[in-house]
């Protein structure tokens, strides 16, 4: 067995390979970039390695200082997790050559796997059922539009090199096919350096049905069922679950054997996952079930696997890594109940889903799920690497048990100040359609706005709220500076809203923080904070004056005097807290003062700018 192990990655991934890992008392090593030296990943590992500066292309992409931190800390075996290096067969070699062991398959199977167009042929060859398309050498526009022509329309252009949605356009009419052609072209050049594309008849109402793998070195492959990941926005997967719903057991058996039989024919080795594409217009079914690719590493999805069957994946890689045969045969693997999960991301869906960096002061969830997760109260999301925040994951013994289950550790977290997509996850997970097992890849792009999370509180959260910060009971909020009125103004993540203080139903849960309360409904969070004049009263100043609300630091100044402005936009921004606040306009107006400098300190109550109204 494996004595010593380098985790070539960051974040949740290296977290939960560690524990296994320490489980099995393997000694870990772990690696790290400057943005990642107080990570949990670094603090959780026996050793860790500085490989480099902040951007991944300069640190965990860096193949020959991943090695020379294994040989420096005397690590046996170097495992990927995903992403990263863990499908770049180059660097699988430079870790057998350096007489390390990889932990994962043959460079030759990645190789195998790598390119689509080749991956399809070999699956071809060996019965699996692939797309109809378009693999040929011939690249030229003229030939390929051809081809698109033959195949019948709406196609599927994809890059041969592609991954996670790049270089893939859907083009339903001939007449948009030269321009898709060379958009995808220049998107897979930029991120793969391969402009090669495959032609793919575009199936209708698709669901994404992958099957987990297992090979070892004694010539043994089985499988452990199957994922359905086919909600998904953009390409990316947002919530996975395992079985897939509406499988009946003979369709499970053939799509399971012919996963089978594709790993066998690349020699496989290790955890991988082969993905089929199905027709969802109706039941899934084999004949209508085809080979799409395969992925040659642990996916992000694992987990689900591991909840109904039983199996530690991470522990099977590292046994057959030190030539163990696997632990179970084909049929010592069972199914066992309902899993599901969601990726949370620091991310805001009404901004797009940008990622939302910085600071987290708050990071709770709901009890009943397993949480895979790299970070902690007041670890920074940081704008080098993806925004995830968590995998949250729960088991159930029905599909409805553990849908209901991960929808309300979501609905029920705290995460601030960070923007989160946990309130869409939310939505997502209580969808009649989803509910009802009914999914395709489409459902979140045609559902898109029904499954955006609310701008604010509901109203009787936000009064009970409200009233509690204004009469600073046992949450020791502020005491407004008058007595509990009718009504109040707040600032609710930096703008300003007027509510009732009297709200008697506290449907949202909330929380001192700092001067203010967090607001926690329905999976969002905010930062709700008095708005008021020292001296004057709960109200905010009537004549247009923009108030601070607490003790801090300018950090951003947007306008400048004399500027028009429109209602609700940002004037200044205020740091106080460890917490941004944005300031903004109360009406459409000009600036007729300002007196806020970036980086100047100011007190709670100070006037920092005043609107002057503008009659329309």
């Amino acid at each position: 067995m494996i004595q010593s192990l380098l985790i070539a990655n960051r974040g949740e991934i290296a977290c939960r390979i560690t524990r296994t890992a320490r489980a099995m008392g393997i000694r870990t090593v772990a690696v790290y970039s400057d943005a990642d030296a107080g990570a949990l990943h670094v603090r959780l590992a026996d050793e860790a390695v500085h490989v480099g500066p902040s951007p991944a292309r300069e640190s965990y992409l860096v193949g020959e200082n991943i090695i020379a931190a294994a040989r420096a800390t005397g690590a046996e075996a170097i495992h990927p997790g995903y992403g990263f290096l863990s499908e770049n067969a180059a660097f699988a070699q430079s870790v057998m050559d350096a007489g390390l062991v990889w932990v994962g398959p043959r460079p030759a199977s990645i190789t195998a796997m790598g390119l689509k167009d080749a991956a399809k042929r070999l699956m071809q060859d060996a019965g699996v059922p692939t797309t109809p398309g378009y693999l040929g050498e011939d690249q030229s526009p003229q030939r390929l539009a051809r081809e698109a022509d033959a195949i019948g329309y709406p196609v599927l252009i994809k890059a041969v090199a592609g991954g996670g949605g790049k270089g893939m356009r859907r083009v339903d009419d001939p007449a948009d096919f030269a321009e898709a052609l060379v958009s995808c072209r220049r998107e897979a050049s930029a991120s793969f350096g391969n402009d090669h594309v495959l032609l793919e008849k575009w199936i209708t109402n698709p669901r994404h049905i992958e099957v987990q793998v297992f090979g070892d070195t004694h010539g043994n492959v089985v499988h452990l069922f199957e994922r359905d990941c086919s909600l998904q926005r953009r390409h990316q997967k947002v919530i996975e679950e395992a079985p897939a719903p509406g499988m009946d057991p003979a369709t499970r058996a053939a799509i399971c054997d012919a996963a089978v039989r594709a790993a066998r024919a690349v020699d496989y080795v290790g955890a991988g996952t082969i993905e089929f594409i199905a027709d969802g217009s109706g039941p899934v079914s084999a004949d209508r079930t085809w080979f799409m690719e395969m992925n040659t590493r642990l996916q992000v999805e694992h987990p689900v696997t591991e909840a109904i069957t039983g199996v530690d994946l991470v522990e099977w890689q590292l046994r057959v890594a030190s030539g163990e045969p696997l632990p179970l045969t084909q049929d010592q693997l069972t199914i066992t109940g309902h899993a599901m999960e969601v990726r949370l991301y620091a991310e805001d869906p009404a901004k797009g889903f940008l990622p939302s960096i910085g600071r987290l002061d708050r990071f709770r969830l709901g009890e009943g799920c397993r949480v895979d997760t790299g970070v902690e109260e007041g670890a920074t999301i940081s704008p080098f690497y993806d925004p995830m925040i968590a995998k949250v994951i729960t088991h159930g013994p029905t599909r409805e048990a553990a849908r209901a289950g991960l929808s309300a550790a979501l609905a029920t977290s705290v995460i601030s100040p960070l923007r989160t997509n946990a309130g869409f996850l939310v939505k997502a997970l209580d969808h009649p359609a989803f509910v009802a097992g009914e999914v395709d890849t489409g459902l979140i792009a045609r559902e898109g706005e029904a499954l955006m999370p609310a701008a604010m509180p509901s109203d009787a959260g936000l009064a009970a709220a409200a009233g509690t910060l204004a009469a600073g009971d046992a949450l020791g909020g502020f005491r407004l500076n008058a007595a509990r009125q009718a009504t109040g103004r707040f600032l609710l993540d930096g703008v300003e809203v007027e509510t009732s203080l009297e709200g008697a139903l506290r449907q949202a849960q909330y929380e001192r923080s700092g001067g203010g309360i967090l607001i926690s409904e329905a999976g969002q969070t905010w930062h709700l904070t008095p708005w008021r004049i020292e001296g004057k009263g709960a109200a905010a100043a009537g004549d247009g004056s923009i108030i601070s609300p607490m003790p801090g630091r300018i950090i951003a100044v947007a306008v400048v005097q004399g500027e028009q402005v429109a209602k609700g936009q940002k004037l200044l921004t205020l740091e106080a807290m460890k917490m941004e606040h944005s300031l903004v306009a109360p009406y459409d107006g000009v600036v007729a003062a300002l007196d806020a400098v970036e980086g100047g300190q100011v007190s709670e109550g100070a006037v920092l700018a005043r609107i002057e109204k503008v009659e329309g």
